[in-house]
């Protein structure tokens, strides 16, 4: 399983607040809140890099605009973004 950060991105696990779906109520009865994550998609994929394969964790968000670049013609990895790889 691929960790939960995309290594092209700054994009990683988020924390937030669960609501339940009721909300209305005596303040005795007030919907619940729980913790919860927001884990982005990320996926582990084979990305040529400077001309070698290198495996990485890559958000799906990242794959789209990487196949989108790739169509116009220029590099699917800025070089800005090779650097933390």
């Amino acid at each position: 399983m691929a960790s939960g950060k995309c290594d092209l991105c700054p994009k990683r696990t988020a924390f937030g607040r669960n609501i339940r779906h009721k909300h209305s109520g005596r303040w005795e009865r007030k919907a619940q809140r729980t913790n919860r994550e927001f884990r982005p998609n990320v996926q582990k994929k084979r990305v040529l890099i400077d001309g070698r394969w290198k495996r990485v964790n890559v958000c799906t968000r990242c794959l789209r605009t990487q196949l989108k670049r790739l169509s116009e013609g220029k590099p699917a990895i800025p070089s800005a973004s090779t650097a933390s790889v």
